[in-house]
């Protein structure tokens, strides 16, 4: 992974499932975790969205903000936020620019076929943009809650 924890976040402009594109200034001054995912509606991913709905509201009252991307569209993301009922934003990266910037948009394989996918990774970024921790490689299980025990110490 091109990221190493105290180096700058690269910026991102990308639509979001708010209805507005986000980008990381506005999110200067706030802790943000941003958590990188393969694909709407695949059972990992929609735990994990899930997971993260579940505990926003301690999030959010530890000042920390939520954003989940993949290389979906916006329609599929709006279908996967309304079937879960996500109320934190889904960006859409189908030009993968953010998914390069972070270096999770890698090489996989699977049952020996070799193809470019989304390795499940969260960022947390401190309120002056910096990256102050990475999960690589995510197992699903308990991520939301790690994550979340991270920012609060953060």
């Amino acid at each position: 992974m091109s990221l190493s924890v105290g180096s700058p976040a690269p910026d991102f402009d990308l639509p979001a499932s708010t209805g507005k594109s986000l980008s990381l200034k506005d999110f200067h001054g706030k802790k943000l975790v941003i958590y990188f995912y393969p694909k709407d509606d695949t059972s990992g991913c929609t735990l994990e969205a899930q997971d993260f709905q579940k505990l926003l509201n301690d999030f959010h009252s530890a000042g920390i903000t939520v954003i989940g991307v993949s290389p979906d569209s916006m329609k599929k993301h709006d279908k996967f936020c309304d079937k879960n009922n996500l109320t934190f934003p889904l960006l859409s990266d189908e030009e993968k620019v953010m998914l390069n910037a972070y270096g999770v948009w890698v090489e996989k394989s699977m049952y020996g076929r070799k193809y470019m996918g989304v390795e499940r990774t969260t960022v947390l970024i401190d309120p002056n943009g910096k990256i102050a921790q990475i999960w690589p490689k995510v197992k699903v299980t308990g991520h939301a809650e790690e994550v979340l025990a991270a920012a609060k110490a953060l």
